[in-house]
């Protein structure tokens, strides 16, 4: 029997994870994380998208480019209000906003695999056939999944986090500052993909930069056995 398609509900935010297929790492390089992030802003249209020239540009032609491609008038498929990348998955917070957004959203991004097929002369399944899906009730929940989603890089760093096991907790925060293939940075007011995310839902909910920065780093510096949240309620 067919998958029936998923309905997702209109205003409704979803914490959305894909992963790799067998966990394969689908970033190898910094320029696949680029093209991911590319996808994630210009997918998010209803209009066939075509990311090819953007990807061959000459980087002197780039900026140049990308202007033109936002200069065009789109009707969005989502609100697209935070991400992360990690190396064999990626996390997104969505609001669906027109009804299937969402999942044709996510079928677009899915084009990546070609890239990825492509760049590294592969051929075969890149992402595993299902991206998993988290309906988001409450404000505890929006509060825990923005910590959550932004503060998933810290894994590379303390492999014990998700058992609120964090060894150096400010070198921890200097790092993730540092990671740059999230929402993170822009929202604590340090502009990098300032195209990409919808901010004014998160800043509006939290009450400014400060106070979402706040958000993470006191998450990061509570001690074991402290955290009012369990990691596993977002996986």
């Amino acid at each position: 029997m067919p998958r029936q398609p998923r309905q997702f509900e209109i205003d409704g935010i979803y914490h959305v994870i894909k992963r790799g297929v067998e966990q394969r790492n689908i970033f190898l390089k910094p320029q696949d994380y680029h093209r991911f992030i590319l996808g994630l802003e210009f997918c998010n249209t209803h209009t066939a998208t075509n990311l090819w020239p953007l990807v061959g540009s000459d980087p002197t032609q780039l900026g140049g480019r990308l202007a033109e491609e936002r200069a065009k008038k789109r009707t969005p498929l989502v609100e697209l209000l935070a991400f992360t990348l990690m190396p064999n998955h990626i996390h997104l917070i969505l609001q669906e906003t027109l009804q299937g957004g969402i999942s044709k959203f996510m079928q677009k991004l899915g084009g990546y695999s070609t890239y990825f097929n492509k760049q590294y002369k592969r051929v075969g399944t890149l992402f595993q056939s299902h991206f998993k899906d988290v309906r988001i009730h409450d404000d505890i929940q929006l509060h825990n999944v923005f910590v959550y989603v932004h503060t998933n890089p810290v894994e590379l760093w303390e492999s014990g986090w998700k058992k609120f096991s964090v060894c150096n907790t400010d070198n921890a925060i200097q790092k993730l500052e540092q990671y740059w293939a999230s929402s993170y940075s822009d929202y604590i007011g340090k502009e990098n993909f300032p195209f990409v995310t919808t901010k004014d839902f998160f800043l509006k909910f939290f009450g400014d930069e400060q106070k979402c920065r706040q958000a993470v780093e006191d998450w990061i510096r509570l001690k074991g056995g402290q955290a009012n949240f369990d990691a596993k309620m977002f996986e």
